[in-house]
This record gives structure tokens, C-alpha cells and sequence, in this order.
């Protein structure tokens, strides 16, 4: 079986030390000291400031609305269903518009135009759908015309730099996912990057039950912090991602030369380097699709729908602009099988086999 993603292992030996030093603390969780060395190798690694530990993901999307004051947002509509579903969790009010049929990234001309038809939204919501980054200087002359906040799911995007810079230093806030399935993972985790360092405050608050050091509870809050366990497991992975990113990024770019004439697949953003997060690719006629999907199957190799369907066909209920290339593009994609265990002779045998059937 070659499988659709196969986490990153721990190095026990390395992990059972930081497991020994935490039972000598005797601090489990509450922003302990293996929390804050994480915080700080993080920062320096990714080339960040105002990095705050959470416990997951959809925490770090809800977190950084919170802090930034978002009451209603627009978002993308291709993307995990955990981009929409924290906030409509939140009741906020939750309006999509369309892609670009190229990056298959949020648009911000769709954005813009979403602006001139009506819409109120204070917050736009943009994934770097697949590690692939927006149209970050685009969404940020928007920002400031629009007077908006921009939040960036960066999800897929751990290591990920636009002309040698972070791409979690756009935006107001840009979120990372740690889960046991992501590039880095702590098993359960993830963080935000704040602009500001007045909204990391008050976020790190918010996750401590609206607790602020010396002041008290300053705000309705809840428990949102990354435990030492967790990142003990973070402390052992980052040794091992110069490798990790090194490897995927060239499994990504043998699965791309390989299928470049036969499928259709994401325009990378010219600027910026590629983590091998995902491996994704579209194929419009669905009997080709199908028959793909059955190839590999038979030859006990996984594969996903990912993402589709495009959510406003999930949540039915919030406001559209217009998404036809994401439903497009949803009907069509298919993610191939990308994760550090894998090898270039399964890249290959995936791209021989691919091949033969779409011919």
C-alpha cells in the first residue's frame, strides 16, 4: 500500500529525554518551558515573531477572529471544511466568493468585486490552498483600501517563503495546523502568527481562559493552550524538517515534471518555494478521473477528493458571490499520495501508472 499521507515518527530516544524533563518539572501544560523553547526554535525557524502555541488548528482560526474583532467574513469556498466550519461554530456571519481558476487560491478581483455588490464583511478569510500561496500583495493593497483584516489559513503552507520572506508575516494573522497530517505536526496542535503584538496579548489571554498575567481575567475566554507532551513531539519533528521539507519538495517537483503534460494541476506562485504539502491535480472528464482512481486502487494506492465539494454547497446558508470555478475545480481534483515516507520510485510507479491510463 502506498498511503495518502503517512505522519512523521518521533524520534523516541530523542522524545523520551524531553518526556524525563518534563516529569522532573513537574509542568505539564499551562505555558511551561518546553512550550516556550518551541515558541522560540519556531520563530527563528520560520522567521517570525508574535508566534502563539494552540491547541489545534480550528483554535488558531477562531483565536486569531477573536482577537482581531471579526464579526463577519468572506472567505474561499475551496478549502478544508475546518476553514469555515470555526467560525460558523462562532455564528459568524460567513459569505464566499470565488477562486482563481489558476492557483485555485481565493481571487481578490473576486473579492474586490464581492466589496462593490455589497458585501460588509470585516474580515476576509484567504487559504494558501495546498501550501500555494494568495496574491499576498494584492490581498494587501485590498486591506488597507477596503479597511479590512486579512486572515490567512496557512494550513498547508509550514516553511513556505514569498522572495525569501515568510509567508506568515502577511496579513493581520496567519494561522498553521499541527496535526499529526501536516508537514510538521505536534500529533494535535497549532499556532498563529499575529501582525501585532497588542492582538498576540489579548489572543494569548483568550486561550487561557481570558486570564491575563497580573491583571487577572480580563476577557470571556477558554482553554486553548498546547500542552508539554505535545510539544515535546514538536521539539523532536523540528530537528528532522530541513530533511522532511527537503524531501517532499523534491517528491513535488517529480510528481509535477512527471504529469505536466497529461493533468491538470495548480500555477505555483512564481515567488515562492514549494514544502510538498499536498499533491494535488484536476481531471475534467470524470470517466478519466474515475478510471485513474480505479488504477490506482487496484495497484493499492490511495488517493482523495481534496476538497470537494466546494462548501457553499456545504453550508447552504451563507451568502455567494459567485463560485463557479471553485465548483469546477472541485469536481475535478484528485490529491495523489504525498508524505516524508515516501520514496522517488513510488513517486514514479504513481506517475507510469497515471499515464498509462490517461492514454
Amino acid at each position: 500500500m502506498i498511503a495518502l499521507n503517512s505522519p512523521i515518527k518521533p524520534n523516541l530516544k530523542k522524545l523520551q529525554k524531553y518526556l524525563e524533563q518534563i516529569n522532573y518539572n513537574g509542568w505539564y501544560t499551562n505555558f511551561g518551558p518546553l512550550h516556550d523553547e518551541l515558541t522560540a526554535r519556531l520563530e527563528a525557524y520560520l522567521g517570525v515573531k508574535n508566534l502563539l502555541l494552540v491547541n489545534n488548528g480550528t483554535t488558531a482560526l477562531q483565536v486569531a477572529g477573536a482577537a482581531l474583532g471579526t464579526k463577519s467574513l468572506l472567505t474561499t469556498p475551496f478549502s478544508f471544511v475546518a476553514t469555515t466550519c470555526a467560525f460558523k461554530w462562532q455564528q459568524k456571519e460567513v459569505e464566499f466568493c470565488d477562486i482563481d481558476r489558476n492557483s485555485y487560491n481565493l481571487c481578490p478581483i473576486a473579492v474586490n468585486d464581492a466589496y462593490i455588490k455589497g458585501c460588509k464583511a470585516d474580515t476576509v478569510v484567504a487559504t494558501h490552498v495546498y501550501g500555494n500561496p494568495c496574491d499576498i500583495d494584492y490581498f494587501d493593497k485590498l486591506s488597507s483600501a477596503r479597511n479590512i483584516n486579512i486572515i490567512y489559513d496557512a494550513a498547508h503552507a509550514f516553511g513556505i517563503k514569498v522572495n525569501n520572506e515568510s509567508v506568515l508575516n502577511y496579513g493581520d494573522a496567519s494561522i498553521l495546523s499541527f496535526h499529526a497530517t501536516k508537514v510538521f505536526h505536534t500529533i494535535e496542535g497549532g499556532a498563529v502568527v499575529f501582525k501585532k503584538r497588542a492582538h498576540f496579548d489579548k489572543a494569548k489571554a483568550l486561550i487561557n481562559f481570558g486570564i491575563k498575567q497580573g491583571k487577572g481575567v480580563i476577557d470571556v475566554g477558554f482553554n486553548g493552550k498546547l500542552n508539554e507532551y505535545q510539544a515535546a513531539v514538536g521539539l523532536v519533528n523540528l530537528d528532522e524538517m530541513d530533511n522532511i521539507l527537503d524531501h517532499r519538495a523534491n517528491l513535488f517537483n517529480t510528481y509535477r515534471h512527471g504529469l505536466k503534460d497529461v493533468v491538470e494541476m495548480p500555477c505555483w506562485h512564481p515567488q515562492a518555494n514549494v514544502n510538498g504539502a499536498y499533491m494535488p491535480i484536476r481531471i475534467q472528464n470524470k470517466a478519466l478521473l474515475n478510471k485513474v482512481i480505479d488504477t490506482l486502487s487496484e495497484n493499492h494506492i490511495q488517493s482523495r477528493h481534496y476538497f470537494s465539494p466546494s462548501l457553499e454547497q456545504v453550508f447552504v446558508d451563507g451568502g455567494n458571490y459567485g463560485t463557479l470555478n471553485s465548483q469546477e475545480v472541485a469536481g475535478g481534483i484528485l490529491c495523489l499520495p504525498m508524505h516524508a515516507h515516501m520514496t522517488l520510485n513510488n513517486v514514479q510507479k504513481i506517475i507510469i501508472l497515471m499515464r498509462k491510463s490517461l492514454y
